[in-house]
């Protein structure tokens, strides 16, 4: 279990999320991260060195950064030693001199150790030992378990990532692939993401995987897939490429500069999104499209929760639902149920349940609760057939577009949906996303 942190150092002005306030940090913000990450596989040992260019919001006479359990080897600030003390997940920071607000400044941290997911009432999260190899799965508070950071969902940055690490191993990082060093035993690989993404997106896989390319077109699509799962693998995901080409139609252009499927060769509770990348399980591949849905689903977050960060954990349903519904979608257009039936048949599911939850702000425990999924999905339904087609469909659009690689609220998505309806959705807003009772559905 992860020691609980100390109290923030005076001057830290520590402004973690509504939700996760012992994450996250205030006084500046991060513009890039430059990692360098030697992992020894066996031992499950990274011997790491990372750079961090931030931005001073505030005079900072001292600053946390977050960082789960590793030995500190030395912190530079600008290039000079600092003081440090490192309790919990904070690590504190005290510079020679304090830097003025609005000076840009160079954190330098080098850290060994055995890395391991953190502890959170979500199970552990971060990076993780797989059988043979390693996975990252940060969301929402695992990216300390790799890497010092500002572990706030706003806090979006640039990367710059190199892993060393045993030659038989792929390495995939989300970024674009920019250079590949081979020696006789090791690889260093070199990736880079130019998009601004929070730190809970940076995703590493480390397999003995094949890759593989899904499509070939103007957004690249490929794979790292286990060699025993490559045949199931082919037709599980071999409509990725439609899938890439109606979500492109109905939420505007892919948001980034390539999209990634990782399939781990042991079984996950759960697919995991990151930023370009998806990751899967073993268990999620059987040569029967038994779980297209997720498929879809995961490549829908690349637009909402990826592209569009929530600001803040309580407006997650604005990732959530937008890529449940996609699955919806999606059906329809495979030729599987329709909208309607799915909306109507969730609708039935979720009266049954208990009606304590406000999906526009669901609380920390109930944040990945099955009815924020759901319900926020029939909210998009609802407001479907409230403005019709012909405003619902370009409303989508413009939302994905509009906010690309930015930070979104609910409140934001609830002033565009008015706008593009020409009348006030206040009422209807109000019932669906505060008011814990589920409405009657529309078209039921």
């Amino acid at each position: 279990m992860i020691s609980r942190a100390s109290a923030p150092a005076p001057g830290a002005d520590t402004s973690g999320d509504s939700y996760l306030p012992r994450h996250g940090n205030g006084g500046y913000r991060v513009r890039h991260y430059d990692l360098d990450l030697d992992y020894r596989i066996g031992p499950n040992r990274l011997s790491a060195t990372a750079v961090l260019t931030c931005a001073a919001q505030q005079a900072l006479s001292r600053f946390t950064l977050d960082l789960g359990e590793f030995r500190i080897g030395r912190v530079l600030v600008d290039g000079k030693p600092a003081k440090y003390v490192h309790r919990g997940q904070k690590l504190q920071v005290k510079p020679a001199r304090s830097i003025p607000a609005g000076v840009e400044f160079r954190v330098e941290v080098r850290y060994v150790g055995n890395p391991r997911p953190v502890a959170s009432r979500w199970g552990d999260i971060g990076w993780d030992e797989l059988t043979d190899g390693a996975l990252v799965a940060s969301q929402p508070v695992g990216a300390p378990s790799w890497f010092p950071c500002n572990d706030h969902p706003a806090d979006k940055a640039s990367y710059r990532v190199t892993v060393s690490t045993s030659s038989p191993y792929l390495v995939a990082v989300t970024g674009n692939l920019v250079s590949r060093y081979d020696s006789a035993s090791t690889t260093k690989w070199v990736f880079e993401r130019t998009e601004p993404t929070p730190t809970y997106l940076m995703s590493v896989q480390i397999g003995r995987y094949e890759d593989v390319e899904l499509v070939a077109g103007p957004v690249p699509l490929r794979a790292a897939v286990p060699p025993r799962l490559r045949r199931p693998f082919e037709r599980d995901f071999g409509r990725q490429g439609t899938m890439m080409d109606l979500l492109q139609q109905w939420f505007g252009p892919y948001p980034f500069g390539e999209y990634v499927v990782v399939v781990a060769d042991d079984e996950l509770d759960d697919p995991i999104e990151a930023q370009g990348m998806s990751i899967f399980g073993a268990n999620h591949v059987d040569g029967r499209r038994t779980h297209e849905r997720l498929v879809v689903h995961e490549l829908a977050h690349q637009w909402f929760g990826n592209s569009l960060t929530v600001a803040d954990w309580r407006h997650i349903w604005l990732n959530e639902g937008f890529a449940t519904y996609t699955e919806w979608l999606w059906s329809e257009e495979s030729g599987g149920q329709a909208v309607r039936a799915l909306a109507a048949s969730w609708h039935s599911r979720m009266r049954a349940k208990p009606m304590d939850l406000r999906i526009a702000d669901p609380g920390v425990a109930k944040m990945f609760d099955e009815r924020v999924y759901k319900r926020g999905a029939l909210t998009l339904h609802a407001l479907r057939h409230r403005v019709g087609d012909a405003v619902f469909f370009p409303l989508v659009r413009a939302w994905a577009t509009d906010h690309r690689h930015g930070t979104v609220t609910t409140a934001q998505f609830t002033a565009l949906a008015e706008g593009y309806a020409g009348e006030s959705l206040a009422g209807f807003f109000a019932t669906w996303l505060d008011n814990p009772v589920l409405p009657p559905l529309p078209d039921a």
